[in-house]
């Protein structure tokens, strides 16, 4: 007998090259059916040219995204961005006005919500309150017609795996928030859905009950193998439990990748500053040196960043806070750049110091230092003092200043 709860699908967490290519392989136009149809197994979700339109206004604009068997996929944005339309438009709640969904290589365009191989998870539980945890989480298998012989063991499965055993007789109203969360994991899962949606189902925990979920998500994901894709506006979220994140604005896909490949090459101005803190230091190209483009920023400073497409006008040079370090003076290596400052802030933050240096155009850069876990720090610094920031030039982003 299959074992309760587990998904036959391969996990591919390990590749990452495989998962790149999951998102970058596309069958060419004209390729025969035999073809298309030994790509698509490949996948559990394809979205292919999508969009949609509320009352002449774009949600979604013509987007493709190719989600893999056993991934944990988030979605990631600022409000308003397409997340939630995005994964109304897998779920079957929402019909796009062009383009198709593919799940297990099948299209859903004329197949409703409650016929799709997809359960979801939103913010508010929906548990039925008139029921005990077990009903709940029995309800889905009870509509399906599966026998009460067979209810049983699945509803004994889905609380071990939510680590709610023994909770059984009790009604949503004895649960903490947490604990309604996980019965409503439990409920979606129970019946084995090819993906589960998950809409910032922990949006209405508290901080630190939602770092201990994302941790249960992440364990909960790899047991069952199930595809997840996971709704948020929280970078951090995204970054802990995701295989691969799609950052969205506007109702386009801007990029697709790793928590790493996103955070340390985004493809714009709008990925660096939504992915982690940036220092974004508006300049103008003045020229090439020895194989670097030179930005001139404010008045009198010059930093190096390496060579791109970029050869004249206003860009924006992003450098992340945890890449730069603060000296005394502008001894610099071959490879550096240096701005001077004056220290205006020092705050200790545990495992790392935050310092504020304003630059001499009057704009303030933040400079993240890591503390010894063994004591005995060096940094010595303090408000009114004068430093220069200091960081590789290989750590320099580019981007045109228009993008901003």
């Amino acid at each position: 007998m299959e074992p309760a709860l587990k998904h036959s699908s391969v996990r591919r967490r390990e590749d990452d090259s495989g998962r790149a290519r999951l998102a970058q392989d596309r069958v060419p136009d004209g390729a025969g059916r035999a073809g298309l149809e030994a790509k698509t197994r490949t996948l559990a979700v394809d979205l292919r040219g999508v969009s949609v339109h509320y009352k002449g206004v774009a949600a979604l604009n013509g987007i493709d995204l190719s989600i893999g068997h056993g991934e944990f996929f988030s979605l990631l944005g600022p409000s308003g961005c397409g997340k939630t339309s995005t994964l109304s438009v897998i779920g079957g709640f929402v019909d796009p006005q062009n383009g198709d969904v593919l799940i297990e290589g099948q299209s859903m365009r004329y197949i409703p919500a409650h016929r799709r191989p997809v359960n979801t998870v939103f913010q508010s539980y929906a548990l039925f309150p008139h029921m005990s945890v077990s009903e709940n989480i029995a309800f889905g298998p009870r509509m399906t017609g599966k026998p009460r012989s067979e209810i049983a063991p699945l509803v004994a499965e889905a609380l071990r795996l939510v680590s709610l055993a023994g909770m059984e007789e009790r009604r949503s109203g004895q649960l903490s928030g947490g604990q309604q969360q996980r019965v409503a994991l439990a409920r979606a899962l129970v019946n084995r859905p090819s993906v589960l949606l998950l809409d910032e189902p922990l949006g209405a925990l508290d901080m630190k009950l939602r770092k201990q979920m994302q941790l249960e998500l992440s364990r909960i994901q790899r047991e069952v193998g199930i595809t997840f894709i996971y709704v948020t506006h929280d970078q951090e979220e995204a970054m802990t439990m995701s295989d691969r994140i799609a950052v969205m604005d506007r109702g386009s896909v801007v990029q697709v990748g790793t928590a790493r490949e996103i955070y340390e090459q985004p493809a714009n101005l709008f990925v660096a500053n939504f992915i982690g803190s940036s220092n974004v230091l508006p300049g103008e190209v003045a020229g090439e040196n020895e194989g670097h483009m030179v930005v001139r920023v404010g008045a009198a400073n010059f930093v190096r960043v390496p060579a791109t497409v970029i050869r004249r006008g206003r860009v924006s040079v992003v450098v992340r806070p945890d890449h730069m370090h603060l000296a005394a003076g502008a001894a610099l290596g071959p490879l550096e750049n240096s701005l001077p400052g004056t220290v205006t802030k020092v705050s200790f933050l545990g495992t790392h110091l935050q310092v504020a240096l304003r630059i001499e155009d009057g704009s303030e850069v933040s400079i993240t230092r890591t503390l010894s876990s063994e004591g005995g720090d060096d940094f010595c610094f303090a408000v009114g003092d004068a430093a220069h920031v200091m960081w590789p030039v290989a750590r320099s982003l580019c981007f045109p200043e228009v993008e901003g």
